[in-house]
């Protein structure tokens, strides 16, 4: 277990798989959720900008997801403590392949990332007051060819739905990667070094300002 923050924090998502991975590290965390309500306006808009790059892209998102974390904690009257909000999608070369509107979409997805190394981008944000620390992690994946039903049948099991780049890595789609170099966590949704980096790196600024 790393001792990261005297404190336990929130983390602003729904990911059962950023769940596991603050576990793996002994992060002490609240859920931290954001309600849907029936025609209620998402809370981020996750529609990439004119001539948005990925990079710009995620690292915005990840931003956008504290600070409205963030506002929830003051809205319900939560106690404070530092919110944790990430984003991730996939790029092949400046194309954005973020979640899949549905799985006809999935299925085009996977078919143009067939044989090609694209890049997993997660960026992350703990914001706590004003004070918004981001970390940015990116890796190369190597996808073989795949034939077009193998992807028919990825997609009809539902686990391309709401991922970015219409796979999981940590699925059935970890059959599809010939190569991987960077962050097995980052890939999955959470870089574990850099997470820990900003938790430690708040900690500190916390601990300093306090003693003043």
């Amino acid at each position: 277990m790393v001792q990261l923050l005297d404190r336990s924090i929130y983390l602003a998502s729904r990911s059962p798989r950023r769940r596991e991975l603050l576990g793996h590290i002994g992060v002490k965390f609240h859920l931290l959720l954001f309600r849907n309500r029936p025609g209620a306006a998402p809370d981020i808009d996750e529609t990439p900008q004119p001539g948005e790059s990925p990079r710009d892209f995620v690292m915005r998102l990840a931003r956008a997801k504290a600070a409205a974390g963030w506002k929830r904690m003051q809205e319900r009257n939560l106690p404070r403590a530092p919110v944790l909000a990430a984003d991730t999608t996939v790029a092949l070369e400046r194309r954005i392949f973020n979640k899949p509107a549905d799985r006809a979409e999935a299925a085009a997805m996977l078919a143009a990332l067939s044989g090609k190394r694209h890049e997993v981008l997660t960026a992350v944000a703990l914001q706590y007051d004003d004070e918004v620390e981001t970390a940015l992690s990116v890796s190369d994946v190597q996808f073989r060819e795949l034939a077009p039903e193998e992807i028919r049948a990825y997609v009809a099991t539902g686990e391309s739905d709401d991922k970015a780049g219409a796979y999981a890595i940590q699925g059935r789609a970890a059959l599809f990667v010939a190569e991987i170099r960077g962050s097995q966590s980052g890939i999955v949704g959470l870089p574990l070094y850099e997470t820990a980096q900003l938790l430690q790196k708040m900690g500190g600024r916390r601990e300093r300002r306090s003693s003043r």
